[in-house]
Parts: C-alpha cells; sequence; structure tokens
C-alpha cells in the first residue's frame, strides 16, 4: 500500500474494533445526552447540504427485516432505528430509541426505557406496543415467506420462530407502559444487545407496515420480490425516503426528527455498476464519496489526492461448497478443493494491502479466534492426488458467482472467480461457470438449496461477538453449505449463552477449529474495505460493522 504521505488522508478506524471486542451486552447505559442538553444551547441550523454518494448497486429491498444486503442495510440505517445504537468511539451498545435497561432473571429478561416524544415519519407515536409489533411480526414470519427472503435475519440470531416456539430464544415482547418494554427469552443470550444493533432489528412503523402489507412480497423491482412497505420504509431516522428510481435513492431529512439533523438536507445514493465508472464519478465531481474502493482504482486515487478511508477487518470472504451435493459430501474432494486455492496470491492481487489471509471464519480481533485453527495450505500436487484417493471422475461442478457487484468483501468478484476457478481446474477439477447478476437474486440464489457446487460470497460482521459469524454461517444446516454437524450446532447454542470469559472463548476456539478442519466452506480472506471522498469532505464516520449514519458526515462549509 502506498505510504500515507503520499495521499491527502487515510483513516483507520482500528480503536474502534479493539473497543468492540471488550463489550459486555450487560449493564445500564446513561440516559443519551440528547435528553439533557442544557437550555442555552444554540438551535441547530437546517440541513441545507446535498451529499451525492455512489453505491455498487441498487439496494435488493428497503425493509431491513427481510434482507441482509449491504446496500439495503447502508440506506436503511438512515430512515429507521433499533432501540440500541452502536458507540462511533468505544464500539459499546449505546442509547437509540431506548434511553437504558435493566438486565434480570439471569440474562432471560430485558426491560428498556424507551425515549419518550418519539413520532415515526408518518407522524405514528413510537412506544412500547410500536416495539412489541415488531418484534411480534419478526417472531411470526410464515415459512413461505422466510423462502420468499432468505435475507430474514431473525432466525439465525433467535435460532426459530413462532412456527417452531419451542426452539425459538425469543421468548415475548410486554408493553409495560407507553414508554416501558420487557423483552423475555427463552435462555441466556450473552449478545443480546449486540445484537439489536443489527439494522434488521431496527423499528418500523406499525402503521406503515399494515399499510404496506409488509409480510405480502406480491410485487418485483429488479427480479426480487418484496412488498409495498420495502418500497416506501417508515422509521424514527434523520432521513425519510423521497424517491426510488432507476438509477439510484433519494432521502430527505426528517423535519421531527428528535436528534442531530446534521448538515445534509438531501443524500442521493446513485448506483454504478463498476469500480471504474465510481472511480470516474468521483472525479468528475458527480459524487462527494463511494464505498468499495478496488485495487485497481487506490493508486489512481492517490495520485489524484483523493481521501481514502479504511475500515478495520471484519468481514470473511469465503468460498462456499454445497454439502447437499453428495460428490462435496466426501471429505478428500472438499480438501483437494482448499489445497487447491492459493490464497496468498489472490490477496496480493485482489484486495487492499494489509488484507490477512483467513483459516475461519472468526476475524482475528474478535474473542474466540483460533491461532491455531488447521490449514491445509496451498499444495496443487496433493490436491490431485486427494481427487484420486476419493474417485473423482470429471464430474461437473456448477460453480455461482455474481456479476455488476462489489462488496466490501468483495471487490471485484468475476476477477475473483477467474483466478479460482482457473487455480481448481489445474488440479484436475471440472468446472461449469454459473455467472449471476446481483440484482438477479444472487443471494436467494447461493443461498437456498439448490445445484450450486461452490460459490463465491462472504459475510461482513455487524456486531463484535463470535456468534455473529458462526451462528448466521454454521449454527444449523442451510441451503448454502448444505453442511450438517450436530456436535458443532450444539456447541454453537451451548456458547452463545455461555457469560463473557475464558471458558466462552476456549469453546468458540474449539468451534473454530472444528468447523475448519470439516471444511464447510473456504475462508480465503479477511479484507481491508476502504471508502473514497471528496475534498468536500471533513470527516466521514467509517465503521467496521458499517453502522454508518450520514448526520454524522462533515463538510466544508
Amino acid at each position: 500500500m502506498p505510504s500515507s504521505t503520499s495521499r491527502r488522508t487515510v483513516i483507520k478506524t482500528g480503536a474502534v474494533l479493539l473497543a468492540l471486542t471488550a463489550t459486555s451486552c450487560t449493564g445500564v447505559p446513561a440516559p443519551s445526552p440528547t435528553s439533557t442538553t442544557p437550555s442555552t444551547t444554540p438551535p441547530e441550523a437546517t440541513p441545507t447540504a446535498t451529499f451525492n454518494f455512489g453505491t455498487a448497486s441498487q439496494p435488493l429491498g428497503l425493509d431491513p427485516a427481510l434482507s441482509n444486503d449491504v446496500e439495503t442495510y447502508r440506506i436503511t440505517r438512515q430512515i429507521l432505528e433499533g432501540l440500541v445504537g452502536v458507540d462511533q468511539t468505544t464500539g459499546k451498545p449505546t442509547p437509540l430509541l431506548a434511553t437504558e435497561w435493566s438486565e434480570s432473571d439471569e440474562g432471560r429478561t430485558y426491560t428498556f426505557t424507551l425515549r419518550s416524544g418519539v413520532t415515526f415519519q408518518d407522524g405514528t407515536p413510537f412506544n412500547a406496543d410500536a416495539v412489541c409489533a415488531n418484534f411480534n411480526r419478526w417472531f411470526t414470519f410464515s415459512e413461505a415467506l422466510r423462502k420468499q427472503a432468505p435475507g430474514s435475519s431473525f432466525k439465525g440470531v433467535f435460532k426459530a420462530h413462532s412456527d417452531e416456539a419451542s426452539l425459538s430464544i425469543f421468548k415475548s415482547c410486554t408493553a409495560l407502559s407507553p414508554d416501558t418494554v420487557r423483552i423475555d427469552l427463552t435462555q441466556r443470550f450473552t449478545a443480546f444487545l449486540q445484537a439489536l444493533t443489527l439494522p434488521a432489528f431496527a423499528i418500523a412503523s406499525p402503521t406503515a407496515l399494515v399499510k404496506g402489507t409488509a409480510d405480502v412480497l406480491d410485487k418485483t423491482r429488479g427480479g426480487q420480490p418484496l412488498s409495498a412497505f420495502a418500497s416506501n420504509p417508515v422509521g424514527t431516522g434523520p432521513f425519510s425516503l423521497s424517491a426510488w428510481g432507476d438509477t439510484g435513492v433519494t432521502l430527505v431529512s426528517n423535519n421531527s426528527y428528535w436528534g442531530s439533523r446534521g448538515q445534509i438536507a438531501t443524500i442521493n445514493f446513485l448506483t454504478y455498476d463498476h469500480p471504474e465508472t465510481r472511480l470516474q464519478a468521483l472525479l468528475d465531481g458527480k459524487i462527494d464519496g463511494y464505498d468499495a474502493v478496488t485495487v485497481g482504482n487506490f493508486d489512481q486515487l492517490v495520485k489524484r489526492g483523493k481521501q481514502i478511508v479504511q475500515r478495520d477487518p471484519f468481514s470473511v470472504m469465503y468460498l462456499g461448497i454445497n454439502q447437499d451435493l453428495p460428490l462435496l459430501q466426501k471429505d478428500k474432494i472438499r480438501q483437494a478443493i482448499e489445497m487447491a486455492i492459493d490464497k496468498d496470491f489472490l490477496i496480493r492481487k485482489f484486495f487492499i494491502d494489509n488484507t490477512a489471509q483467513a483459516s475461519q471464519f472468526v476475524p482475528p480481533k474478535i474473542s474466540g479466534f483460533n491461532n491455531s485453527a488447521p490449514t491445509l495450505g496451498h499444495d496443487p500436487d496433493k490436491a490431485k492426488t486427494y481427487l484420486s484417493d476419493a474417485g473423482y471422475a470429471g464430474e461437473e461442478l456448477r460453480f455461482y458467482y455474481p456479476l455488476n457487484a462489489t462488496r466490501p468483501y468483495l471487490p471485484t468478484p468475476e476477477k475473483v472467480y477467474a483466478e479460482i476457478s482457473r487455480q481448481l481446474v489445474a488440479v484436475g477439477l471440472n468446472i461449469k461457470p454459473v455467472p449471476v447478476d446481483w440484482s438477479d437474486g444472487y443471494l436467494q440464489k447461493v443461498q437456498s438449496p439448490g445445484d450450486h457446487a461452490l460459490h463465491l460470497l462472504g459475510w461482513n460482521g455487524a456486531y463484535a461477538d463470535p456468534d455473529n459469524f458462526l451462528g448466521p454461517l454454521f449454527g444449523e444446516k442451510n441451503g448454502e453449505f448444505g453442511y450438517q454437524d450436530p456436535q458443532v450446532f450444539s456447541k454453537i447454542n451451548r456458547a452463545r449463552g455461555m457469560p463473557d470469559g475464558k471458558d466462552r472463548d476456549d469453546q468458540y476456539r474449539t468451534i473454530n477449529a472444528q468447523i475448519a478442519a470439516s471444511i464447510p466452506a473456504v475462508p480465503i480472506a479477511f479484507p481491508i474495505s476502504a471508502l473514497a471522498l471528496s475534498d468536500r469532505v471533513l470527516s466521514y464516520p467509517a465503521s467496521p460493522v458499517l453502522n454508518e449514519v450520514f448526520t454524522k458526515v462533515q463538510l466544508k462549509p
């Protein structure tokens, strides 16, 4: 990577991530400073600025409860808020729509005091009934809806919905008073507060959910099934939706927002499918910033003196393997696939400098990372021997990869696919390329049962707990990997309820080693991701967990 003296500025956010790893989900935060602002404080200026931000693709929908897409979350974080936020400096859970909370019944009950005087953007009052309407909605998602929208996060966090209530960690939501709500769990869940910071658990207007028939996905956009609500979400956030067109999404400042509205009156999220077009739009002054800087345009940005803001690694990029296919149930075939891949070459060629090689699915700064997780290394000759020993006879492996997509964990998927495919073919595997446009349901195709043998994907962490990585990926059998190990499932379920400390960390280290040894997928990299910004931007709230709300963007006068 070029030295810091050769560019205008590089900001690193490692301190935030380090703080995140030390957080606990217990304790009672102090009330938000906004509730005690002295009357002598001058009134905040009305936002007037327009901010244009380049995105890699259109969102897959704007209902965060049913989509875990990066571009969906980038937008819905501005519109909807959850009970709990993330402190940008310390990484600890911080008051948002809840001003304080307490834990009781050995971690099975949480009581939240809600912020008073808050309304949704449609005028509906925010209160305990609204909170419970949302929790009950997520809990009762039907099986049919979940198949239509595999991006739902509720099951990955709470283990089951109401149709399997005995398996669910969520028990009930009770409105004790308009400004007090109690959440009961069936068992202790150590990362519960951190999990509530997920955009998936942002609180939507109950009125808008009903009006927009939020659980009826009878509309489509870009091939994605979605509801009327997902085209017009309503929350309590600092921005509301103005328009969603073919080239992007426009948000406007929420005049009745309870907190600081910042400087920006209008945000235009403009879609540029390719890294080069995003770079050129920034150089031409059409946008003020964009995400997912690639190796190919990093040096050009430096030469032009543009700001590059880096995030600490908080994602893992992997090659998925589908064990629902009998051929891939053979250990030696999966081992051969791992040994065929030259991770070091891939990282040097396609990822920003200081991206680390991965041998497991939990990033190094998260508790439970295992320094000695088993890895077979790059050994093409041994891979050929293993394929022969396994009786591989040239059967076709359909390899899915996305087109027109750039993600923090996968900046140039077409190029990464081409190189991995070349490496796999070199050891004798018969690879059938299956390119799928990201907006044409790529996520649904590779995360649902199907004919995908291999696929490219990654996971961007949303909170600093190993369960955020292992639970959704390997906590139960799913359509993405077809991986089935009851012992690992049981260990993950047990670890998520253990108190923070050495025993819990040791349990996750054991789980990481066990998953690495069985190879349900091949972890390749813990990528460094970066944004590019124009000189107009004084500061940008870069976050390892992508908790980037645009009221905190500071612009030159």
